[in-house]
């Protein structure tokens, strides 16, 4: 059997790697929400006139830094700084521009923009949680790959 059969013919059932999985994905939720939903506020607070798409893109930039702030600084507890940056850039970015294009994708399409109001902003999470799940998952069981 190949690698690659291999690693799609994982037990998708594993009840322990949902939980680690989900355990991580949620760390990474509230990273990438700290940029991406401070960035959207920022700009929907101050009226500056930029367009959807360049609101947006800071929106993933600055989700995706914070990500790798909170990531290193929860990682330094457990190992020295330069390693916990250098395990945090190396962490899935799939997973976290997933996560991202999700939360953004769905913000767009509900309110018309990037607006953010108390209804949108927990559809985004969970639009957000869920996109990189199952990949996550899959990191974990497949390859043993796990960022904390």
């Amino acid at each position: 059997m190949t690698t690659l059969t291999q690693n799609l013919s994982i037990n998708w059932k594993c009840k322990h790697t949902w939980g680690r999985a989900s355990y991580n994905t949620m760390w990474c939720l509230i990273g990438c929400s700290i940029g991406d939903l401070g960035t959207i506020a920022f700009f929907q607070f101050t009226g500056i006139p930029w367009p959807t798409l360049a609101i947006m893109t800071l929106a993933i930039i600055n989700g995706l830094l914070t990500s790798i702030a909170l990531e290193t600084f929860i990682l330094s507890r457990q190992m020295e700084i330069r390693l916990a940056f250098k395990t945090a850039i190396g962490m899935s970015m799939i997973s976290m521009i997933a996560m991202e294009a999700a939360m953004n994708i769905t913000d767009v399409i509900l309110t018309g923009g990037a607006k953010l109001t108390l209804w949108v902003v927990p559809i985004m999470l969970l639009a957000g949680f869920l996109a990189p799940l199952p990949y996550n998952y899959w990191r974990l069981k497949a390859l043993g790959k796990a960022c904390h």
